[in-house]
């Protein structure tokens, strides 16, 4: 069995595709460093991660694959699943060898199952743009908390961007540390180290300090008009679950105490 080690980036991945072809040797699986090496395993060769190998390899996939198959595979790599590396490098392989497209290919299991991951991280981005429910601070920003499953935050931030241009907003990952602050002119990814437990980038929510004074009340008549706006005897929990995934609500304003 032959491993290759690379540093978990998408740029990684690409240099992995170059030193395969370049080596003519190709892993069995492509591994994260740091992980465990497996029982049996031949050779593991160490990726380092090149700017420009990944980029020739990116320009031959603009040559095979159309530019909603490149989408799909940047948005792919976001899943975070234990399979994305070696079926993301596959998926390049056979792109690049195939004498014609194999995005409709849907015979091939690793083409099946590419498009079937891609429709995972699609299907979180647009949870996002249903259930970011935006709180707004002392200071003037609006602040929203999420938690994906998917790390598909960076693929709404565009239309938050367009759709709230002249406001001051802060889009925020609580499971993944990290989010995005627009501050009217740019948006810029920020992270905070440390999260003191009960802030509300712990928590969601912001407490009455740092609360803009109108802000419960605009609360209070969005659970108002939530509630009004319901039929009792069309009151479909399981339903509700489905179309709402239940780890959403501690972060939407109309399910929230």
């Amino acid at each position: 069995m032959n491993l290759f080690y690379f540093d978990n980036t998408f740029e990684g991945l690409l240099t992995a595709v170059f030193e395969a072809y370049a080596r003519h040797t190709f892993p069995d699986e492509l591994l994260p460093e740091g992980a465990a090496l497996p029982l049996f395993h031949e050779e593991a060769f160490t990726v380092i991660t090149d700017e420009v190998k990944a980029g020739r390899v990116w320009r031959g996939l603009q040559k095979k694959l159309s530019p909603s198959a490149l989408r799909a595979l940047a948005q792919c790599w976001l899943a975070e699943e234990a399979e994305t590396p070696s079926l993301l490098f596959r998926y390049i392989r056979k792109a690049v060898d195939a004498p014609r497209s194999i995005e409709t290919n849907f015979g091939d299991a690793d083409v099946l199952a590419f498009s079937r991951m891609w429709k995972r991280v699609d299907w979180e981005r647009l949870r996002l743009l249903q259930f970011v429910r935006f709180q707004k601070m002392a200071d003037g920003t609006y602040f929203a908390a999420v938690e994906p499953e998917k790390n598909a935050l960076p693929l709404v931030i565009s239309h938050f961007k367009e759709r709230f241009a002249d406001q001051r907003w802060l889009l925020y990952d609580v499971g993944r540390g990290y989010g995005f602050y627009y501050d009217l002119c740019e948006v810029r990814q920020v992270s905070f180290e440390e999260t003191v437990p009960g802030s509300p980038l712990s928590t969601g929510r912001l407490d009455d300090e740092r609360m803009d004074k109108d802000e419960k009340l605009y609360q209070a008549l969005w659970k108002t008009y939530f509630k009004a706006i319901a039929i009792k005897e069309r009151r479909n929990p399981r339903k509700q679950r489905q179309d709402m995934p239940v780890r959403y609500w501690k972060y939407l304003t109309e399910k929230c105490d």
